[in-house]
């Protein structure tokens, strides 16, 4: 409801389903030693999800890829990322409203949390095994669909589960974990290219104990919750659109996620190829070369993102971070342009550690303190909304390998090219956002 405006006559029932949330949001906030055990619960989920998207989507479908069709690997690639990434852009808000909408004994999140983690884990595990390009593209399809559904309700425990005093400490330890989880993930897939089933039973092993493990130790809270209403196609659907004239700070926060993405992805994407094509090494050392760079960016996540979700509840300011992280991020991704050998990926390992580090700490309490509120009567759409933020991040696995594809295409593989365009992305996305008024 905007300032100034006098708020119109409600129904007893949505007033009183409207003092229920509010009498929830404040008496389920997590504290004592349950605080502590849901946030290292969290962040096992979160290093487990983001090992296994690094390995998989960094390593091993590259070197699936290559092995299938060396010639056209590229190209390829981004064709499958692509496919697979509109599906899990819708996958995620849908998701995310429907949690919002789900009443049972479980819970809200917990369905969503064990069936898509399930799901997404065996599907993970037969995905070295899919028949040619088709195979394993619709393989990975169903893990990304069922993945998707799950990351949004684990992502709101944030919102449903801390006070806003604490969230940056959440997002620290989540944004920890998930930098945590990137860096582990090359550095496992790098020294296990060549045995890629093993390295897909692991991970997909690995994320199906860590959602049923979750969920077990951190039992969802009985919310005497209003019933969700009748369920409507067209306000549904209606739903997933949020006025940027009526949030601006929602669409800043938006468009400077998306354009920060479409800069990272760009290069995450094709590292392995950068390394072979741009620095020249060998398949096999290339391999070796991710490993040694995820260890580095490990050691510098870790400095720059444990601590930074800290700082920015002892502060009290986001924006100053996300901004300063972004601008390292686009320091980064310049660095193979800048020196095109081993010491400037290297260097691109240290950086991209400390921007992207700090970035992800930061950046999930800012985009929970973004969320439209809703208004009197109307119910929770945490979910929803951070499953749209969500999109943010999905959208640019979709457009940026078929970028990245289309550039080097059309550039005769000339990488100098992507490190400019996905810098400039990345620089453009850090000053999205300053105009954010509603976060310091």
């Amino acid at each position: 409801m905007s300032a100034g405006l006098t708020p119109p006559v409600e129904e007893p029932a949505a007033i009183l389903a409207a003092a229920q949330t509010a009498e929830a949001d404040a008496t389920h906030w997590v504290t004592g030693r349950a605080k502590w055990v849901l946030l290292v619960s969290l962040g096992m989920v979160f290093f487990t999800l983001l090992t296994l998207y690094a390995s998989a989507l960094g390593v091993l479908l590259p070197n699936q890829i290559q092995n299938l069709d060396p010639a056209h690997k590229a190209q390829t690639l981004g064709v499958i990322y692509a496919i697979t990434s509109v599906f899990s852009t819708l996958t995620t808000p849908i998701a995310g409203a429907l949690s919002d909408r789900t009443r049972g004994r479980f819970g809200r999140r917990t369905p969503w949390i064990v069936v898509g983690g399930t799901i997404g884990g065996i599907a993970i595990i037969l995905t070295p095994y899919g028949p040619g390009l088709i195979g394993i593209t619709a393989i990975w399809l169903v893990s990304v669909v069922t993945l998707n559904s799950m990351q949004p309700a684990i992502t709101t425990l944030v919102a449903d589960r801390f006070s806003p005093a604490e969230r940056g400490l959440a997002s620290g330890v989540v944004g920890g974990a998930m930098t945590a989880g990137v860096s582990f993930g090359t550095f496992f897939a790098g020294t296990l290219a060549d045995r890629i089933p093993l390295a897909y039973g692991i991970v997909g092993g690995a994320i199906i104990v860590a959602c049923l493990a979750f969920v077990a130790i951190n039992p969802e809270p009985r919310v005497a919750l209003a019933p969700a209403p009748p369920f409507r196609l067209g306000a549904f659907l209606k739903g997933f659109w949020i006025s940027p004239r009526e949030h601006p700070d929602f669409a800043w926060a938006f468009f400077g996620r998306f354009a920060i993405y479409m800069g990272y992805q760009a290069i995450l994407t094709y590292l392995l190829y950068i390394l072979q094509d741009h620095i020249g090494l060998s398949q096999s050392r290339a391999n070796a070369m991710i490993a040694t760079m995820s260890i580095i960016t490990f050691v510098a996540l870790v400095i720059s993102g444990l601590g930074s979700g800290v700082l920015s509840d002892w502060v009290k300011r986001r924006k100053p971070l996300v901004f300063l992280s972004s601008l390292i991020m686009a320091l980064a991704v310049t660095m193979p342009l800048l020196a095109p050998t081993t010491g400037g990926m290297l260097a691109y390992a240290v950086l991209i550690g400390l921007g992207y580090g700090a970035f992800m700490s930061v950046d999930l309490a800012l985009m929970t303190q973004v969320l439209p509120k809703p208004k009197l009567g109307e119910p929770d759409a945490t979910g929803k909304d951070l499953g749209i933020l969500t999109t943010a991040v999905n959208v640019p696995q979709i457009l940026s390998p078929v970028m990245a594809a289309t550039l080097l295409s059309v550039t005769g593989n000339n990488y100098p090219a992507l490190f400019v365009v996905s810098g400039l992305f990345v620089l453009v996305g850090s000053f999205l956002v300053l105009p954010i008024r509603s976060v310091r």
